[in-house]
């Protein structure tokens, strides 16, 4: 089992358990947006994670922190949790693309601001952070992965951060990725190479919040992203995107694309298949 940087727990503010607020989400969403573009091994980026440490500790979580290094870049992992025996994973990337490589080719060279790719998975798992129960019976982890978006430059792949912490000893039972997930026009399809059970129970979960508008149950995109690497551990691994995103790898991902209203219906879902099927799935692995 690798080793960790366990910080100590800073009480903040009192830990609270509410429920899922789409504006409070989004004021995470503005905050991260005024640190401006974050990419790994940036200082910006050391400034956002500063600030996901600072809100998981006021909410009681044990934080840590785990370094690793790709291609001379250092990047930081951070991995929270509550509870005890096995784990569920609930994960976001928090770094934004250096470069806008949809954009037209002479602004390609500037750097991706990442309201909805980055930012939204980011603040929706910071609210959760703030309105999730402490869990009974298994582990719940937050997971907010570096160096998910710099695929494609200078020889990187996707996902090095979530491959670095799918190497880590967490006993694992399920794993739910979420990214891109504040869309304005909210449409969630089903994930091709996400586990078929596993998906399956959030959308039937989703229709029963009256949310099926919203979580699509058909099949549409094959996408690499972070859960992929636990996927092929053979932990049941699920992402949950909105990939029918205009902005996405472009100068336009711009907080006026992010809603709070889609913050909330995804918020709402997972909180409900942590406290309803969570204890359920892990009873049955």
């Amino acid at each position: 089992m690798r080793k960790f940087a366990l910080l100590s727990l800073v009480p903040l503010i009192a830990c609270s358990t509410t429920s899922f607020s789409g504006p409070r989400a989004f004021n995470h969403v503005l905050h991260l947006h005024s640190i401006g573009p974050h990419p790994v091994g940036s200082r910006a980026q050391e400034q956002v994670r500063n600030y996901i440490i600072q809100n998981l500790q006021a909410n009681g979580w044990q934080v840590q922190v785990n370094p690793f290094s790709y291609r001379g870049i250092q990047g930081f992992n951070i991995l929270a949790f509550k509870g005890n025996g096995p784990g569920i994973l609930l994960g976001t990337h928090y770094d934004t693309r250096p470069i806008t490589d949809r954009n037209p080719p002479h602004l390609q060279h500037l750097p991706v601001p990442g309201a909805n790719d980055g930012n939204s998975g980011t603040a929706l798992l910071l609210e959760l952070a703030h309105c999730l129960k402490e869990p009974k019976g298994f582990r719940l982890w937050l997971a907010f992965f570096d160096a998910e978006d710099r695929g494609n430059i200078d020889g990187w792949p996707f996902s090095v951060g979530a491959y670095f912490a799918s190497q880590l000893d967490l006993d694992l039972a399920a794993v739910i990725v979420v990214d891109m997930v504040g869309d304005a026009n909210l449409e969630i399809y089903q994930e091709a190479n996400s586990d078929k059970a596993l998906t399956e129970s959030i959308w039937r979960l989703a229709q029963e919040l009256g949310l099926s508008n919203y979580f699509i149950p058909q099949v549409k995109y094959s996408i690499i992203d972070d859960h992929l690497p636990f996927a092929s551990k053979g932990i049941p691994s699920t992402l949950l995107i909105d990939f029918d995103y205009p902005y996405w790898h472009t100068s336009d991902d711009t907080p006026d694309k992010v809603s709070p209203k889609s913050l909330e219906i995804v918020g709402n879902v997972l909180k409900a298949w942590v406290e309803k099927e969570g204890p359920k799935w892990i009873r049955e692995r």
